[in-house]
């Protein structure tokens, strides 16, 4: 019996997405739970697995854009896998011969010639649906290579037709100079939010700057016995965090937004961390931030940072959120203007931590500094309260001790 593969409910308010990767092609065989392909939404990549086991026939190419609940293939799961390291010549021959003129019945396993089985497992092609021609209704050698032969046909006449079909992924000019390639769910739901932050929020941005030298030192100081105690390094984003989150107990207004004509004011703190990608950027959330220790927090970006370049991501992972936390210095940028993860009010832009000249009890000595920026919507959040958020991180940072330290 053939059962539908067909594009399953991923998250809320998503309809559709792209079949991006077939990681199993029309054929072959498949057990339950193995990854059939990529789809790729407006929100997330994620693998879909096949529910049964048996041989997979792929009816919509890579590159196609589908609906949720769209059939892109069948698995004909009365086949089985073929035996591993199985001889065809050493399959029991058949030992009863149909007398003549008796009603021809579909052979099993057992009944076919050598010859026969070598061809029906090589091709994967089902004895029930071959007719024979031999004495009795049996298949032949050459009723098998002409089963063989039309199935061969008929993939080559299917491959050719998807690969006529157009990419709308790709299209490439006469001469080479330019490719057009079609903007995929994710970037496109990306370019739609910014813009719809753009148009609908009033941002500010409001900069200060940071000494690393504190965090520096304690970081150099803890990270063997935070490693070999917790399994996991300590990095700078979750001092980050814990100095956000600081902030925000501080100055609630930031942790709110604006809904119709209501302030939605957050009494918890769920903090994005955004993650860059081949695919874009993507935002999961660090649920009750505030409830996590250091080393819960650096598991917890590890694993977002793995599963995001693995496009393994959920809609959960990615849902809700009250403020965002963008590192842009890893990419090396000094100086910044984030824009809002709307509906959001505040996103706080990290960079990179640079050695300058800074003047420390009337004398010039050089620290590693990082500039803050804090983008905030201005229909909320004044700008004295946006100074005292960043002033509020800055301590945070600058002297760690302020933090809730639980190495």
């Amino acid at each position: 019996m053939s059962v539908e593969v067909k594009i399953p409910a991923v998250g809320e308010s998503i309809s559709s997405g792209v079949v991006s990767v077939w990681h199993k092609k029309s054929g072959d065989f498949v057990n339950a739970g193995d990854a059939l392909f990529t789809l790729e939404t407006d929100k997330v990549s994620t693998e879909i697995s096949a529910e049964t086991s048996g041989v997979l026939d792929t009816l919509v190419p890579e590159g196609q854009e589908v609906k949720i609940g769209e059939v892109v293939g069948t698995i004909d799961d009365s086949k089985k896998a073929p035996a591993a390291g199985a001889s065809a010549e050493t399959k029991k021959p058949e030992t009863k011969q149909p007398a003549t003129g008796a009603k021809a019945e579909k052979p099993d396993g057992e009944t076919l010639s050598p010859a026969v089985r070598r061809i029906v497992d090589e091709q994967q092609l089902d004895p029930a649906g071959i007719s024979g021609t031999g004495p009795g209704g049996r298949i032949t050698k050459a009723d098998a290579l002409a089963a063989a032969q039309g199935k061969s046909a008929a993939n080559k006449t299917r491959i050719a037709t998807e690969q006529a079909a157009p990419r709308p992924e790709e299209r490439t000019s006469g001469d080479g100079r330019v490719v057009r390639k079609k903007i995929s769910p994710l970037r496109r739901k990306i370019a739609a939010q910014l813009v719809m932050a753009q148009h609908t929020a009033a941002i500010l941005t409001t900069f200060n700057e940071c000494d690393m030298s504190a965090i520096q030192k304690l970081r150099a100081e803890s990270q063997d016995t935070f490693t070999k105690k917790h399994g996991v390094k300590l990095g700078f984003m979750s001092f980050f965090i814990k100095a956000s989150v600081e902030a925000l107990k501080t100055v609630p207004a930031v942790n709110g937004r604006i809904e119709d004509d209501d302030i939605v004011q957050n009494n918890f703190y769920d903090i994005g961390v955004a993650v860059g990608t081949d695919r874009g950027l993507v935002v999961p959330i660090v649920r009750d931030a505030d409830k996590k220790s250091f080393a819960d927090l650096e598991r917890k970006i590890a694993d977002f940072a793995t599963r995001a370049r693995d496009g393994k991501l959920t809609f959960d992972d990615l849902a809700g959120g009250t403020f965002t936390v963008s590192n842009g210095g890893v990419y090396g940028s000094l100086v910044s203007t984030p824009i809002l993860n709307f509906p959001q009010s505040g996103i706080l832009g990290m960079h990179k931590i640079m050695p300058r000249p800074v003047a420390i009890d009337g004398k010039v000595e050089i620290r590693p500094m990082m500039y803050l920026a804090l983008s905030y919507d201005h229909r909320l959040i004044d700008g004295k309260e946006a100074v005292t958020f960043l002033i509020k991180v800055k301590e945070g940072i600058e002297d760690p001790k302020k933090l809730p330290l639980d190495f």
